[in-house]
Formats: structure tokens, C-alpha cells, sequence
């Protein structure tokens, strides 16, 4: 199984420096444009922005995998699932009962990841160090693994996927240099392998995975740290381990480092709201 379907709307960002806004891309290249919109759950101009670009350019593969993303999140967040406590919630996840996709965002989703592949790996088979075309098949992988997995509840489709998942990883992280987002995939195969019981472990295998919880929160920290696409993902994928390991305080301060970047998505507001009424104001450094 994968835990990367606790995927939200943080699947990238600029840096952020003193002379611009906390709430404005530090950059004016369109996939961080796109992005921050998305983070920020405005799905409509995410999408304006990529089609626009799409014109552009429409031989770049990460485009379409980002259109892919940008869609599963908006339906996701139509389906009113985009919460923290679901994906803390194991019983949550693994309900059985299908969702209702709508028909056209599932054929549009597809129809864009499946472009990404097709674009991606024609790249790749010229150029096999393609930066970007290593990320957007690992992307659209990715974002094809969360849907078959938490809208459709195919979990053999899916385990399939994951596997295909962390074969990208492992390329992204032997280019040169080493693309660090790759780990955010890695980190959260090694959550979820250790979660598993002893009877599902016997049939659920991935090379090079331990299940090792020390491993995937080392992993998401160098994304935090070192990735280009992924550290607020990782941010909020690491306040969810934090979360369902009982650590409210560490994914308090994740989660509000978020907010403080991406101050209009409604839903990292409301978590923090949730969990700094849950755990009263903090003391301060007297200890008064």
C-alpha cells in the first residue's frame, strides 16, 4: 500500500526571500505560479495557468502531470475529504465504500497524466538524465497511484503503481544532481510499510524499503530541507505522521509554517485553529 495518497494541494514551491510577500511566489515561472495558487485551493487559477502555458509549450510533460494533480485535488476537495483528520484516521483510509467521481474530471485526469507519461518517457529515451522529464513521470505516476488508491479502492492497481512510484524515485535520485523531492516517495513507502501488520507485510514487498518510521521522517526532513518541488508537501505529510504518532505540538509548528507561507487555503487554517484549541496557548520561555 501507499500512504502518499495523503497528498494535498502542497505538491511544490518557490523559496521565500525578505523582499516579497510570504504570500506571493518568489519567482515568475509558471509551474510555481500554478502551484501556489493550488496551495492556496484556488483550483480555477491553477488551471488557467497551466492551460495558458500548456499553449505555450505543450511538449513539457510536467505541465500535463501538474494538470493531473490539479484536478485529482480539486476532486478530492469536492468529495470533501481534504481533511488531516481523515488521513490520521487508519479506518478512514481503508473504507471499503467507493467514492463518486465525477466522470469527466476522471477522464480529463487520466487523459493528462497519460500525456505526461507518453511525452516524458519519449524524452527519456533521448535524453535519460531529463531532469525535468524524470520528475513529471514520477509526478504523474504518483498522482495516478492516489487516485486508483483513495477514489477507486483498487488496491492491487494501486499496490502496482507504488511500485512503479518508487522505480522513479530511485532514477530522480540518481541524477546528477540528485533530485531530493524523490524521498517524499521513498519516506512515506517506509511509513507505511512499518504500519503494516505482520500477515500483510508477508504479501506487500518493495526493494530497498525496511519500514523503518526513523527512515521516513529522515527522508521527509531532506526534502524539507534540499527538495525543489516537494518541502511543504513533506512539511504537511510530516505533521500527518505526527499526528497519528500522537506528537500534536511537532505538527502544530509544521502545519503553521505552512499557513504563515500559504495564508488563503482554508484548510491548513482550520487545522491549526483545531489544534492550537486543542493544546491551549503555549508558555512562554520563563515558563510563567
Amino acid at each position: 500500500m501507499n500512504l502518499i495518497w495523503i497528498v494535498f494541494f502542497f505538491a511544490a514551491a518557490a523559496g521565500q526571500t525578505e523582499t516579497v510577500p510570504l504570500n506571493l511566489p518568489t519567482t515568475q515561472d509558471p509551474v510555481d505560479r500554478a502551484l501556489h495558487r493550488l496551495f492556496n485551493a484556488d483550483f480555477a487559477a491553477a488551471q488557467a495557468i497551466i492551460t495558458e502555458e500548456i499553449s505555450k509549450n505543450p511538449e513539457n510533460p510536467l505541465l500535463y502531470s501538474l494538470r493531473g494533480g490539479a484536478l485529482f485535488f480539486s476532486e478530492l476537495n469536492r468529495m470533501n475529504i481534504l481533511e488531516l483528520e481523515f488521513f490520521a484516521d487508519n479506518e478512514s483510509i481503508t473504507d471499503r465504500k467507493r467514492l463518486k467521481p465525477d466522470p469527466t474530471i476522471r477522464h480529463d485526469f487520466f487523459e493528462a497524466t497519460g500525456k505526461a507519461r507518453i511525452l516524458a518517457s519519449a524524452r527519456l529515451a533521448t535524453v535519460p538524465q531529463d531532469a525535468n522529464a524524470t520528475f513529471a513521470l514520477l509526478m504523474a505516476v504518483g498522482a495516478e497511484t492516489d487516485y486508483t488508491l483513495l477514489v477507486e479502492k483498487k488496491y492491487i492497481r494501486s499496490y502496482s503503481l507504488t511500485k512503479e512510484t518508487q522505480r522513479n524515485a530511485r532514477k530522480a535520485l540518481q541524477l546528477t544532481p540528485p533530485l531530493y523531492d524523490a524521498y517524499l516517495s521513498l519516506g512515506m513507502l517506509e511509513y507505511v510499510v512499518g504500519n503494516l501488520n505482520f500477515f500483510y507485510r508477508m504479501f506487500v514487498h518493495f526493494d530497498q524499503i525496511e519500514g523503518s518510521k526513523q527512515k521516513a521522517i529522515g527522508y521527509l526532513k531532506l526534502v524539507i530541507d534540499h527538495g525543489r518541488y516537494y518541502s511543504p508537501y513533506a512539511k504537511l505529510l510530516l505533521s500527518v505522521i505526527y499526528l497519528r504518532d500522537k506528537m500534536p505540538e511537532q505538527a502544530l509548528d509544521l502545519l503553521q509554517d505552512l499557513q504563515r507561507d500559504f495564508p488563503d487555503n482554508p484548510l491548513v487554517r482550520k487545522e491549526v485553529l483545531r489544534l492550537s484549541g486543542r493544546l491551549g496557548p503555549k508558555p512562554n520561555k520563563s515558563g510563567r
